[in-house]
């Protein structure tokens, strides 16, 4: 069993993006999983990537978006709503709403997202 208590949790950010680390390769042995808590304030933005051997499920938990996706197409993205990106597949995020965007983001196999982001705190 492996048991993170909040305090060790590490949080990685960009401007107006914050990621908590919850199970990651930094804290955890896991080898099939990573999962992060992702804050993005009003009118911040994930930028539009790929991921070339793990695919994404994301669970919004708060607040209404918009998914960026392939070709410059978008697609509205709210609380309560699940998406999965398999391998490859473009996707980013755009909070155009006046609260804070959250959602759970499942990556499997894992990955460190320390390359993605500017800051550790």
């Amino acid at each position: 069993m492996e048991f993170i208590k909040s305090t060790e949790i590490k949080s990685l950010s960009n401007p107006g993006v914050v990621s908590r680390q919850l199970l990651n390769p930094d804290n955890s042995t896991s080898t099939r999983v990573t999962i992060t808590e992702v804050h993005l304030e009003p009118r911040a933005s994930q930028p539009r990537h790929t991921h070339d051997s793990s695919e994404q499920i994301w669970y919004a938990l708060k607040g209404t978006g918009k998914l960026l996706l392939e070709n410059d197409t978008e697609k509205p993205f709210e609380a309560g709503d699940v998406v999965r990106f398999a391998d490859k597949d473009v996707h980013g995020l755009h909070n155009g709403g006046d609260e804070e965007f959250i959602y759970v983001s499942i990556t499997a196999p894992p990955i460190h997202f320390g390359y993605a982001y500017q800051k550790e705190k």
